[in-house]
């Protein structure tokens, strides 16, 4: 497994555990009891605006009812006074407001209908909710006692967070002086035998072997700077790969974080020159080299800010690859491939 992805597995795992630590039932409960009671006062106010649509249509009914009989009064006083045409209009305009007030009469029943509903769905909610109060005030009340009583046992049985460091440090304590023992019974071993002499003296016979470990460095960084020209000037593989933005869809494609950073897309063409550098910043790793690995993690940020997209931070796709940023030490990266192996 590379360097990138066992860095990408360690910052998954924390984000994990932080989001499982961060959890709070009594929390939830309160927040689903808010989320019914929001619902509750949502029907509430739509029984008044329904109630509101049906008053308002009972007064224009009413109003329509009063002009009709006010119509048929006129007509039968003008057909005492002999105006025969004055009562025929009177008599039309009194049919129209008919219609009219009959237009009205089912869309007050539909309203009363509706309201009837709302009303029966507002009591069932109620209900619901009354419940659930009463629930949620028994888990609530579980969960802390459950809560208390895990906490009182772990710290009377040892297995405390507390209590677990302690005993990881003692055991650490322990390792450190029994190394150290073995250390010094080694080299009292070496010193009695004449070794060490023999070493001081070919001490000159190894510039050879370091030479050709320096040269391995070198050759590796030769050629992540020949996959890093290629990707850029688009030669070979990286010639059918986009440059300038890749698609969010793309298959051939990889999603790469900088830690501290921001998280970009990436084509897949350049993996040539990632895993180059991928052995470069090992090689700096295994050899303590912090000049080296400093040097292949800013080469590393810039091609990838030079042939990456920079994703939203609404994406939240998993990461490919979790790169270390430019100011990251040796240290802390041998910290994070430690706790990454000891989570296996």
């Amino acid at each position: 497994m590379s360097l990138f992805k066992r860095m990408s597995q360690v910052f998954q795992q924390k984000a994990n555990a932080a989001l499982n630590k961060a959890e709070d039932p009594t929390q939830a409960l309160d927040l689903s009891y808010q989320k019914m009671l929001e619902n509750l006062q949502q029907v509430r106010r739509s029984i008044a605006d329904v109630l509101t649509s049906q008053k308002r249509l009972e007064a224009q009914q009413a109003t329509l009812s009063a002009q009709y009989d006010k119509l048929q009064g006129q007509a039968r006083q003008a057909l005492q006074q002999g105006q025969d045409d004055l009562a025929r209009t009177a008599l039309t305009r009194a049919t129209t407001v008919k219609g009219q007030i009959d237009q009205l009469t089912p869309q007050i029943e539909q309203l009363k209908t509706q309201e009837q509903s709302l009303e029966d769905t507002g009591q069932k909610l109620q209900a619901k909710l009354e419940l659930f109060r009463s629930q949620k005030d028994t888990m609530k009340a579980q969960y802390t006692a459950a809560k208390a009583s895990t906490s009182a046992m772990e710290g009377l049985t040892g297995l405390s967070e507390n209590m677990t460091d302690v005993s990881m440090m003692i055991d650490r304590a322990q390792d450190k002086i029994t190394g150290l023992q073995a250390r010094a019974a080694a080299v009292s071993e070496l010193a009695d035998s004449g070794v060490l002499d023999n070493l001081a003296i070919g001490a000159a016979a190894q510039d050879d072997i370091e030479a050709q470990l320096k040269a391995g460095s070198s050759t590796s960084d030769v050629d992540y700077q020949l996959e890093s020209m290629k990707a850029q000037l688009g030669i070979g593989a990286a010639a059918t790969a986009p440059t300038q933005e890749v698609s969010a869809a793309s298959d051939d494609s990889l999603v790469i974080r900088i830690t501290g950073d921001s998280v970009y897309q990436v084509p897949s063409s350049i993996k040539p020159a990632l895993d180059a550098l991928d052995e470069t910043l090992d090689q700096a790793i295994t050899q303590n080299d912090q000049d080296a690995f400093s040097k292949a993690t800013d080469e590393l940020i810039k091609l990838i800010h030079a042939m990456g997209s920079k994703l939203p931070d609404t994406d939240l796709r998993p990461s490919d690859l979790l790169v270390p940023s430019q100011d990251m030490t040796i240290d802390q990266a041998r910290k994070m491939l430690d706790e990454e192996s000891s989570s296996h």
